[in-house]
C-alpha cells in the first residue's frame, strides 16, 4: 500500500469540525496522546494521535455550564407565590427537586423535575418576558382571593394562566375603582409595588365641599396621619358643580387607604376614588369598567425600559409578603 492510499485510508469527517465549535454539545472521544516513556519509541506513541488534532495543536476548549437559578426564585417568575412563601414552602418540604426534598438555596436548571405539593412544575428558563393585565376595577369587587364575607373578587374576571397565577400590583379599597394591575412575574410585581421604586400613582378625587388654601397647603407639604406623616406629590383641581369637586392627586406609595385618610385629616369626605395612572400606564380611555386588556409583547418592553432602576437593599419585612387585603386607596 503507497503513502497516498494510507492517508485517504481514515478521512477527517467534516461534521466533527463543525461539532467542536459548539460548546453545547460534548466533544467527539478521541485517544488521547501519553507522554513517551523514557527509552521508548516516541514516534510511535505519536501515531495514535489523530493526524487532526496533532495538526490543532490546542486544547479543546472547557464546556460551557448549562445555566442554573435559584429555586425559589424560579418558582416565584412562575406565579407560583412571593420568594419568601416560596422559601417557607421549600423548608417544609413541600417543594421536590428530582426525587429529593429542596433546601433553601438550591440552583436548579432546565433539565431538572421540580414538583411542588406533588404536582410537576414546568418552569421556563427560556428568556420571555412577563404577561401584564390591565383592568379596569369598578367599586364593589375585592382585590383577594378569599374573602369571609364572599364579596365578588377581581380575580374571577381574569383569564387564566397556565402554570401560575396572576399577582396584582397595588391593591385598590373595595370602595375604589380604576386602573388596577397583574402580573405573572413575581419580580416585576415586587418592582413595581416597592416603596424603594417610588413609582407614582394619580387619582381623580371627588369630595364633598372645597379644599380651602390652608387645607391644599397641608396636603402638598405633608400632614400628620396616624401611621406618619404622607403628602400628595401635586394637587390640582378638577373642576366640579355643587358640592362636589374633583382634584387629581399623586402619590409614590401606597399605604393602606391614603388618600382617603388625608383628605379626611383635612375635614372632607371623598365620595368617589378612582385610579387613573401607575406609573407610566393610564387607564385606557376604551377600557370599560369591568374589561380586561392584555398588554402586547411590545407594550410590556416598552414598560420595562421606562421603570426606575432600583437600587440593592437589604431585605425588608415588605419583601415576599402578601399586601393587606384593601390597600392604598
Amino acid at each position: 500500500m503507497n503513502p497516498k492510499s494510507k492517508s485517504k485510508a481514515k478521512p477527517k469527517p467534516r461534521t466533527s469540525r463543525a461539532a467542536t465549535r459548539t460548546p453545547f454539545r460534548p466533544p467527539a472521544q478521541r485517544p488521547v496522546a501519553q507522554p513517551p516513556e523514557a527509552g521508548g519509541r516516541a514516534d510511535d506513541e505519536r501515531a495514535a494521535v489523530p493526524a487532526a488534532a496533532a495538526r490543532r495543536g490546542r486544547p479543546r476548549p472547557a464546556p460551557v455550564p448549562a445555566a442554573t437559578t435559584k429555586l425559589h426564585k424560579a418558582l416565584a417568575d412562575s406565579g407560583l407565590g412571593s420568594r419568601r412563601e416560596l422559601e417557607e414552602w421549600i423548608l417544609a418540604g413541600r417543594v421536590i427537586v428530582n426525587g429529593e426534598p429542596a433546601h433553601v438555596g438550591q440552583r436548579i436548571g432546565a433539565e431538572d423535575k421540580v414538583r411542588v405539593n406533588g404536582k410537576l412544575v414546568r418552569l421556563r428558563f427560556a428568556d420571555r418576558r412577563p404577561r401584564v393585565l390591565l383592568y379596569h376595577k369598578p367599586e364593589g369587587e375585592i382585590v383577594s382571593r378569599d374573602d369571609p364575607q364572599g364579596r365578588p373578587s377581581v380575580f374571577a374576571k381574569l383569564p387564566r394562566i397556565g402554570g401560575g397565577r396572576w399577582i396584582a400590583i397595588g391593591r385598590l379599597d373595595f370602595n375604589s375603582c380604576g386602573l388596577l394591575m397583574f402580573t405573572s412575574d413575581g419580580a416585576l410585581a415586587d418592582r413595581l409595588m416597592h416603596p424603594r421604586s417610588e413609582i407614582e400613582r394619580e387619582y381623580a378625587v371627588r369630595v364633598v365641599g372645597e379644599l380651602s388654601l390652608e387645607a391644599k397647603e397641608k396636603l402638598v407639604h405633608g400632614i400628620e396621619l396616624e401611621d406618619g406623616v404622607a403628602h400628595f406629590g401635586r394637587l390640582v383641581d378638577g373642576g366640579g358643580e355643587g358640592t362636589n369637586r374633583w382634584y387629581r392627586v399623586t402619590l409614590t406609595e401606597g399605604r393602606n387607604r391614603e388618600v382617603r385618610r388625608m383628605f379626611e385629616a383635612v375635614g372632607v369626605t371623598v365620595s368617589r376614588l378612582m385610579r387613573v395612572r401607575y406609573g407610566p400606564v393610564e387607564l385606557p380611555p376604551r377600557l370599560k369598567r369591568g374589561m380586561v386588556v392584555e398588554l402586547s409583547p411590545e407594550d410590556v418592553a416598552v414598560l420595562l425600559k421606562r421603570l426606575p432602576a432600583v437600587p440593592k437593599r437589604e431585605a425588608t419585612a415588605l419583601d415576599g409578603e402578601e399586601m393587606p387585603e384593601e390597600t392604598e386607596a
